[in-house]
């Protein structure tokens, strides 16, 4: 089988990456084309160099033009065969270029169960508020931030006594597993998005 080829859009210490070239080591049927990071010092460039991924990095001056950026980065993307584009821990929100480029096919991981806790800092918003579950969600990106079809949800809860340094592991943990996981059914052809803009599984 051919595996879906992938661009991985990073800003960080690039653990989800890491999380699909691993899997995609195992056997996933994704292979990581090319990996973008927002920062030209990110930890995600040494993962994925580290597998032999081509990297494509820009810095804060490059996205003053955030649609000049975007047409860069899908330019990239096609080049490298790139077929779906996935936000890893992505700080910067993408422009209706890439959206256009890639309809639906824009995927992004969220740590929360959205709608619930959008924006950059939903695990401590969601320890603050003391909800006793939280989780993480998996959705194709739009132009409205953090409120795409959504593909995947996983609960995760938030045990008595359980610190926010715990409860963020234990997302992380939670993202590295779902995130290959719906990656998988993608690349199966088990992701339709409906005329409604809900997402439907097939078996």
């Amino acid at each position: 089988m051919e595996k879906l080829k992938v661009g991985v859009l990073v800003s960080g210490s690039g653990t989800n990456l890491q999380a699909i070239l691993d899997a995609s080591s195992d056997g996933l049927p994704v292979e990581v084309a090319l990996v973008v990071s927002s920062r030209p010092d990110a930890y995600g460039i040494e993962r994925a160099r580290a597998a032999g991924v081509p990297v494509l990095a820009l810095s804060r001056p490059d996205y003053q033009n955030p649609e000049a950026a975007d047409e860069r980065i899908v330019a990239a993307l096609q080049d490298a065969g790139a077929e779906y584009v996935v936000m890893a821990g992505y700080m910067r929100k993408v422009t209706p270029v890439m959206l256009r480029a890639y309809p639906n096919r824009v995927v992004n991981l969220h740590p929360a169960l959205l709608p619930s806790f959008k924006g950059a800092h939903a695990i401590s918003d969601a320890f603050d508020a003391g909800v006793k579950v939280t989780g993480v969600t998996v959705h194709f990106a739009n132009e409205d931030y953090d409120k795409g079809p959504i593909i995947a949800q996983e609960p995760v809860r938030v045990e008595e006594c359980m610190s926010l340094d715990a409860l963020e592991a234990r997302i992380h943990q939670t993202e590295h597993e779902l995130y290959p996981r719906v990656l998988g059914l993608i690349a199966n052809g088990q992701v339709e998005v409906q005329p409604d803009g809900k997402v439907k599984i097939h078996e």
